[in-house]
C-alpha cells in the first residue's frame, strides 16, 4: 500500500481515502440541506406545496423575493434585528470578558461556586424562566421595547461566554502578567494592551454565538414585543407569510429563511479560526 506524508506523519492510502470520504460525507451532510433550502426559496409556493413533479421541479423564479422585497416592514424588522444581534453580541463579549477575567485571576473563597452557578444556568432552558423574566422586565417598564430584549438576550447568552472566557484567560500562563506588572502596567492596562490578543478568539466565540442565537430567536422576541414597528426578522415572516384564510404561503417562508440565513453564514465562514480557536482555548493550559 502506498504511504502519504501529511503533515510529518506517514499515512497509508486507506487511511487517506477513508479521511476524503469523512470529508464529502461530511460537506453533503451539512451543506446539503442549505442547497436544498436555497433551492426552494427558488421555487413557486405551488411547487413546493404540491408533490414532487420531475416536469415542475426545476422551475425557478424570483417571484418569493419579490414578495418578500415589497412588504413595507420588512426592511425595518431586518434593521431591528441587526441592532438587537450586534447590541447582544457587543454587550455579552465584553461582559464575559470581565468576569471571566475576574473568575481567571481574582480568587476568592466562594469563587469555585459562583462558577459552577453560572455554568449550571447553562442547563436551565429560558422557556421554563420566560414568565417570571416577563414580569421583571415588564416592573422595570422595558417590555415591548428593544432595550428589554436586547437585556434578555444578554442574559441567556452570558453563562456560555463566561464559560469560554474564563478558559481563555486561564491558558495563558501567568508570566505574562507577572512581566506586565513588573513593568508598571494596572489591571485595566493589562486587559486591554497585553491580554487582549490573547483572548480574542474566545471573546469572538461568545460575539458570534451570541449573534447567532439572537439574531433568528422567535420566542422572546414574540413574548417581550407587540408594537409591529418593533418586530424582529422572525416575527415579520410569521406575519407576511400568511395569506387568506390562514394559509402558508411556504415559497415566501422560504425566501425568507434564506435571508435569515445569509448574515448568519456570512459571519460564521468569516470568524471561523476564532470560533475554533476559541472553543478549544484551555484545552491545553500552559
Amino acid at each position: 500500500m502506498t504511504a502519504i506524508t501529511v503533515s510529518g506523519r506517514r499515512e497509508s492510502g486507506a487511511k487517506i481515502a477513508l479521511y476524503v470520504a469523512g470529508f464529502v460525507l461530511s460537506v453533503i451532510v451539512f451543506a446539503a440541506p442549505l442547497l436544498f433550502a436555497l433551492f426552494r426559496a427558488f421555487q413557486p409556493a405551488q411547487v413546493i406545496e404540491n408533490p414532487p413533479d420531475g416536469s415542475t421541479f426545476f422551475h425557478l423564479t424570483w417571484q418569493n423575493f419579490a414578495h418578500l422585497g415589497s412588504e413595507a416592514h420588512l426592511g425595518e424588522a431586518i434593521l431591528n434585528s441587526a441592532i438587537v444581534a450586534v447590541v447582544t453580541a457587543v454587550l455579552t463579549a465584553v461582559l464575559s470578558t470581565l468576569a471571566g477575567y475576574g473568575f481567571a485571576k481574582f480568587r476568592f473563597r466562594v469563587s469555585n461556586w459562583l462558577f459552577g452557578l453560572i455554568v449550571l444556568t447553562m442547563m436551565v432552558p429560558f422557556q421554563a424562566i420566560l414568565t417570571p423574566l416577563y414580569l421583571e422586565l415588564n416592573s422595570m417598564h422595558l417590555t415591548n421595547s428593544l432595550l428589554g430584549l436586547i437585556l434578555f438576550y444578554t442574559t441567556v447568552n452570558l453563562p456560555f461566554g463566561v464559560f469560554v472566557m474564563r478558559n481563555a484567560f486561564e491558558s495563558i500562563p501567568p508570566e505574562l502578567e507577572d512581566s506586565g506588572f513588573v513593568d508598571g502596567a494596572g489591571t485595566t492596562r493589562m486587559l486591554l494592551s497585553v491580554l487582549r490578543p490573547l483572548i480574542l478568539p474566545g471573546a469572538a466565540t461568545a460575539a458570534l454565538y451570541a449573534f447567532l442565537a439572537s439574531w433568528t430567536e422567535f420566542l422572546g422576541a414574540l413574548t417581550f414585543l407587540t408594537n409591529a414597528k418593533l418586530y424582529t426578522l422572525p416575527l415579520a415572516l410569521v406575519n407576511v407569510q400568511q395569506g387568506a384564510y390562514g394559509q402558508v404561503d411556504f415559497g415566501l417562508l422560504a425566501a425568507g429563511a434564506v435571508v435569515a440565513m445569509i448574515p448568519c453564514i456570512v459571519l460564521y465562514v468569516g470568524m471561523q479560526r476564532f470560533y475554533v480557536a476559541g472553543l478549544a482555548s484551555g484545552a491545553v493550559k500552559g
